[in-house]
């Protein structure tokens, strides 16, 4: 299916840069070569994949699966190693993996239906159940929460001000505080996931719930629960927000401020890309300052 390859458009962001599109335009030779090489049967696109090319594939033995080729950034950069990192426990499990290509493999979830399709209390059930055994001690090659942070630190200011200052001052001084603290203080060092919100999540049938496509670093355990915080997924209000936050510091034995603090930081430093701002973003950090 390479010469008609169809491209979703949650890909669309990706023909902004000449980087992006010369990816574009090499995925039907990277995609047939990663299906000859592997065997595969291979169907159309995910429409929703927006960090890569997702599609779903059959090895020979008829076991489903799903064939990612990545778009080439930082975050994504150590995905396969994380889920040999876990082997399966509580994500999806690496079947093949292609560096060269950015090919990976992996595990399909079926039937494969997202968390946040669950009552909320349930889904942070579950969230509870696995963000332990996902949180194992590790180190290189992931990035560290710390050098990380540097990043944002850096580039939060730089990016306020090139999209026309779209909020704030306060909410950006307030983060660049809050880092300064927090980075030097950090507990274990363990493997977090800065993207594990509840679309992440899917019903799988070796295991009821199964983690996929982690942004990995590591960090202390109190960064883990960040991104199901700050997620719409479920629910987007002031109310729910500060729920999620008591709730999984509570039932997972973290410190409920540097949980706090690290989602109030790393939900302002995502709340703008390539010049495009995301309000939702920049309203989950007022509330969690006090502010409605």
């Amino acid at each position: 299916m390479s010469g008609d390859l169809r491209i979703p458009d949650s890909l669309d962001w990706v023909r902004r840069t000449a980087e992006g599109r010369a990816w574009l335009a090499d995925l039907p030779d990277r995609l047939a070569a990663c299906a000859e090489n592997w065997s595969l049967r291979v169907g159309p696109p995910f429409p929703y994949a927006f960090a890569s090319l997702a599609l779903p594939a059959e090895l020979p033995d008829g076991t489903p699966a799903v064939l990612k080729l990545q778009y080439p950034d930082g975050e994504s950069e150590h995905e396969a190693t994380a889920l040999a990192c876990w082997a399966g426990d509580g994500a999806v499990r690496l079947l093949r993996h292609d560096p060269h290509r950015r090919a990976l493999l992996v595990e399909r979830c079926v039937p494969g239906t997202p968390l946040h399709e669950q009552p909320p209390d349930a889904a942070l059930d579950a969230a509870v159940a696995l963000l332990p055994r996902l949180c194992v001690p590790a180190g290189a090659p992931f990035t560290p929460l710390a050098e990380e942070a540097a990043g944002w630190a850096e580039r939060m200011p730089v990016a306020w001000e090139r999209a026309g200052r779209p909020y704030e001052r306060r909410l950006l001084d307030a983060a660049l505080g809050l880092l300064a603290d927090l980075v030097p203080t950090q507990g274990e060092q363990v493997l977090v996931n800065q993207d594990l919100h509840a679309g992440n999540v899917l019903r799988a049938t070796r295991e009821p719930w199964l983690v996929i496509d982690p942004k990995p670093l590591t960090g202390e355990r109190e960064f883990a629960p960040v991104p199901m915080v700050r997620g719409p997924e479920l629910g987007h209000s002031p109310e729910a927000v500060r729920y999620r936050l008591d709730r999984l510091s509570d039932d997972l034995g973290l410190d409920r401020e540097r949980v706090r603090g690290w989602t109030i930081v790393h939900t302002l430093a995502w709340s703008i890309a390539d010049g495009a701002v995301f309000p939702n973003q920049v309203e989950v950090v007022r509330w969690l300052l006090g502010g409605e």
